[in-house]
């Protein structure tokens, strides 16, 4: 039987290797942005003929907390079982705090923590009364190693992972089970806010001495989702090449 995914910030980067991978693996897929484009509603339509599974798009804001709500409801209101929650979009800024405004980490927070604590509130409450569920976080490694200019983002995403690992105590006795991945830098649009002499230093970080890819990022969330990692729980996955 085909699992039903639902993953946000799906029409670029990680997001778009996401809705590639579970699609591929035959998932049915829930499509989260922000907007309709009709390059993005071709390639949804595209990805999900070629693997023979259904892709629904579905938009929002994540700013916009009525929206995020009907969003998720549309998906409840389908009436098919959720079984995988992937958590996915976000935005990233680098700034140190004395550049910064508050009103823009307010937002970075309202997008990256907020709305995410949302969407798990009404999904999880789905997938308790299914007595079974997979939900998967994106946190950061910029979430884990403090950084000069990453106070925002990094606090932001240090908080995603510390609720991962709350909710995976308050869940798991209905069955849910709750992950995060935590990158390093990846070649994304994201990433290439940064001059190449930032990028080349971000690779030599690693041991593997190259950026990672958003399909092995991908790859790490179709296993957390997967019945391989059913004893799996609270875990925060590092895929950073060895940093």
């Amino acid at each position: 039987m085909a699992r039903n995914v639902i993953i946000t910030g799906c029409n670029r980067g990680i997001g778009k290797a996401m809705v590639e991978v579970f699609a591929a693996s035959g998932s049915n897929i829930w499509a989260c942005a922000r907007k309709s484009t009709t390059e993005y509603d071709a390639w949804l339509k595209e990805t999900a003929e070629k693997a023979g599974v259904w892709i629904k798009p579905i938009y929002f804001e994540l700013t916009d907390k009525d929206a995020i709500t009907a969003g998720i409801q549309s998906i409840i209101n389908d009436g098919q079982p959720i079984d995988v929650l992937v958590n996915n979009a976000g935005i990233s800024t680098v700034g140190l705090l004395s550049m910064s405004k508050v009103e823009d980490i307010e937002n970075l927070f309202a997008v990256n923590y907020f709305a995410m604590l949302r969407i798990i509130q009404k999904v999880s409450k789905r997938m308790a009364r299914q007595k079974k569920g997979v939900i998967i976080n994106m946190g950061s490694i910029a979430g884990i190693e403090p950084q000069a200019g990453k106070i925002a983002y990094g606090s932001s995403k240090s908080a995603v992972m510390m609720m991962t690992k709350c909710l995976a105590k308050e869940l798991g006795p209905m069955g849910i089970r709750v992950n995060a991945i935590a990158p390093g830098p990846v070649e994304t649009e994201m990433i290439h806010q940064y001059k190449d002499d930032i990028l080349n230093n971000l690779a030599s970080e690693s041991a593997l001495r190259r950026l990672g890819t958003t399909v092995e990022i991908a790859q790490v969330a179709l296993f957390l989702a997967s019945e391989q990692a059913s004893y799996i729980n609270g875990e925060i996955i590092k895929v950073d090449g060895g940093r």
